[in-house]
């Protein structure tokens, strides 16, 4: 099997360790055999025939804002089979103002009520997809996500809220997800919420998801290769996306 490329990008709030964890996603990549380029700089999203060029995008970007043209370039390269997969602030609390990520990535965070040190649950979900088989329900110690979903997403694993009082909490229990897949075009997305700091990716459950996540959102290119498929131009004739450009 050939040799695959990652592009990860990190930066925005310190708060999230964002260089330690990208070092993480680095090792368990090249693990994998990937040939890995490591940015903080978002001017690595700028060309959009270079991102095509990799099997896989790991954004770890947390807030901050980004110039449109880069997200419509990300967006090009994800329909045409690259894969992108990253963990929670980092990829489902990226540029608040950009709904077009939030379109593609599948979420966006709204709240983790009890902050950071919260004690809670995740649990693995029964579904059609076979990435987290063999994996049991696990305990965390860290932030609990609170997400505004796509609908359309595979649901892989949930936690339950509310585990602390808030305004949240006076209505009924809902399970939220924690790990999901989607499509967007040809590509494969992956987001798991967990990672508030490289102490959570480094647990040995949380590296295990991330690991298979990677990997299932890489093997998209290869899918969109054998099917023969040209992205030129297919986001560019979407105009839903419009409004945010």
């Amino acid at each position: 099997m050939s040799e695959k490329n990652a592009l990860i990008v990190w930066g925005g709030w310190d708060g999230h360790e964002p260089e330690q964890v990208a070092q993480i996603f680095k090792t368990i990549l090249e693990e994998e055999n990937f040939s890995v380029e490591v940015s903080s700089s978002l001017e690595s999203y700028a060309d959009p025939e270079k991102l095509k060029s990799f099997d896989l995008i790991v954004p770890h970007w947390t807030m901050g804002e980004i110039d449109k043209k880069y997200v419509l370039n990300i967006s090009d390269a994800v329909i045409s089979g690259v894969g992108i997969a990253g963990c929670h602030g980092g990829m489902c609390d990226s540029f608040r103002n950009n709904v077009d990520w939030q379109f593609m990535t599948g979420g966006n965070w709204v709240a983790h009520p009890g902050n950071d040190g919260v004690e809670y649950m995740v649990n693995i979900k029964h579904s059609t997809s076979p990435l987290l088989e063999g994996l049991s329900d696990f305990k965390v110690v860290s932030e609990q996500y609170y997400l505004h979903v796509d609908p359309a997403v595979e649901v892989l694993a949930t936690t339950r809220f509310p585990v602390v009082d808030g305004p949240h909490a006076t209505n009924k229990a809902v399970d939220m997800p924690v790990v999901w897949t989607k499509r967007w075009g040809q590509g494969n997305v992956f987001y798991n919420s967990l990672g508030h700091k490289a102490n959570i990716v480094s647990m040995p459950e949380v590296t295990h998801i991330m690991r298979k996540g990677f990997l299932w959102a890489a093997d998209g290119k290869q899918r969109a290769e054998e099917l023969v498929l040209s992205s030129n131009g297919i986001s560019r004739k979407y105009t839903g996306m419009g409004d945010s450009q």
